[in-house]
């Protein structure tokens, strides 16, 4: 196997995971908020049968895999109805936030997990190390893929977490803003809702998400090189 292709597929089942994380986050806050919407649909859930989108979850990430070098993706939105939530401003906020919130935290647990790692022999520290300044070690040793998937679990949540917080529909920034922003604002980024995927992907090609995680990846990423 080709290190691209095992970096790939590393990436791959980092990405579902993380996604399934997102989304059950979504529905767990929602469901304890008062609306039931998403747990009686199974979407309280780490399954990521449940959260698979066939183009988002599937088709793009395994392009990017094998052609682009570049992976993006989304799992399936989970249903909301605002209207059964106890405080429907306040709590939509908090739905909203629960995604981006999950992946942060998983990367900071994918964070202390390598450096434990790193602390426990001096071999996983070379370990540690060369994976996170983007060298893939030789041989069959079970540390190489755990760091592997701690340290793209570090990259992957880190992103996906900074971009969902982009206050522009589908992404959960539009819903944590929306309980906080006056009303023209709100009905402006109302009405640019349906061209929301079309801006998302010219922000992207651009390159402007990247300028918001790539400062705190570069952070993460010195601490396990050190």
């Amino acid at each position: 196997m080709s290190t691209t292709l095992y970096i790939g597929i590393v990436e791959f089942i980092v990405l579902l995971l993380s996604l399934s994380v997102h989304e059950s986050a979504h529905a767990w806050t929602a469901n304890t908020l008062g609306d039931p919407t998403a747990k009686f649909l199974g979407r309280v859930s780490l399954n990521p049968v449940v959260h698979i989108d066939p183009i988002g979850t599937l088709l793009l990430p395994l392009i990017g895999i094998f052609y682009s070098g570049f992976l993006f993706g989304w799992a399936k939105p989970v249903p909301v109805s605002v209207n059964r939530l106890g405080n429907p401003r306040r709590d939509y906020m908090l739905v909203s936030a629960a995604g981006p919130v999950s992946n942060f935290v998983l990367a900071g647990l994918s964070f202390i997990a390598l450096m434990i790692l790193k602390s426990s022999s001096p071999a996983s520290a070379e370990v540690v190390r060369d994976i996170a300044s983007g060298y893939l070690p030789e041989g069959g040793r079970i540390i190489v893929p755990l760091v592997m998937v701690a340290f793209y679990g570090i990259l992957i949540n880190v992103v996906l977490g900074v971009f969902n917080l982009i206050p522009i529909a589908p992404l959960d920034g539009s819903g944590i803003l929306s309980g906080i922003l006056p009303g023209p604002v709100q009905g402006f980024l109302h009405s640019i809702q349906s061209y929301g995927m079309l801006i998302i992907m010219a922000l992207v090609l651009l390159g402007i998400p990247s300028y918001f995680y790539e400062p705190v990846i570069y952070v993460l990423r010195s601490f396990l090189i050190a």
